[in-house]
């Protein structure tokens, strides 16, 4: 009898431990609450406010800065290089805020270098397919090129920049589809190309006397008459001209 109130009593000694011990966690787990720990929470929320609006932008910055210099490297090689060069330090820093900062698990180390080199591989992507699509009446040859390759690297870099996605999927039913609208797309607009630049005056760019801040020479303007001389000192005015011969050499001095 008095070891089954033992055990009775030691189960609800233990049961009341495990009550206890369960409020302490949930109280511990408890947001705090008062003036102090509201305006704590607000300042946080201002703080990602203005952190996932940089990120938000520098995406959309970096992928344009891209877009024209992939567009306009023909024109000055060097400066565009350095222009693409911002826009993916631009697009990395975006991505490193957005992925890394802003997040709540942070990856590891090998999949720090899978986001960084998709994201990159990403920026070009995007920067391809829209400074294809937006140049394409200036630089029609090139914008055929542009937007099927823009289209499947941009895809392939999202993909693996999933993390939710297995690599695989990308040889799957979308890839597939998107393979084929690439495909499409570079016939389609090769076609529309060659015709523009057989068309007069198609293909052109303005951004040439842009840049040289020169006026484009106009060569049919006619010619500004040339000023009369002026008479010889002492001459007199009511002087005639000389006769002109006439190419036969029978000038008549009327």
């Amino acid at each position: 009898m008095s070891h089954a109130c033992i055990t009775e009593g030691n189960a609800y000694v233990t049961s009341n431990q495990l009550l206890d011990s369960r409020t302490s966690q949930a109280a511990a787990a408890a947001p705090p609450t008062g003036r102090t720990a509201r305006r704590r929470i607000q300042q946080s929320r201002k703080r990602s406010l203005a952190a996932r609006y940089l990120g938000y932008v520098g995406y959309f910055v970096g992928a344009g800065l891209i877009s024209g210099a992939v567009v306009h490297h023909p024109l000055d090689p060097d400066r565009y290089t350095r222009i693409a060069a911002y826009g993916a330090l631009v697009f990395l820093a975006a991505t490193v805020l957005n992925e890394f900062l802003l997040t709540k698990e942070r990856p590891g180390l090998p999949r720090m270098l899978v986001v960084i080199g998709s994201s990159l591989l990403l920026s070009f992507g995007i920067g391809m397919l829209s400074g294809g699509l937006q140049h394409f009446d200036d630089f029609p040859a090139r914008g055929a090129v542009l937007v099927p390759t823009g289209l499947v690297v941009s895809f392939v870099a999202y993909v693996i920049k999933d993390a939710d996605t297995p690599w695989h999927r990308m040889f799957g039913l979308v890839g597939l589809t998107v393979l084929i609208v690439a495909a499409l797309a570079f016939f389609g607009l090769r076609q529309i190309a060659a015709s523009m630049e057989t068309a007069p005056g198609g293909g052109g760019h303005s951004h040439g006397t842009a840049e040289t801040g020169e006026p484009a020479a106009d060569d049919h303007a006619p010619a500004s008459p040339a000023a009369p001389a002026a008479p010889a000192s002492g001459g007199s005015p009511s002087a005639k001209p000389a006769p002109t011969t006439a190419p036969d050499g029978h000038g008549h001095g009327h």
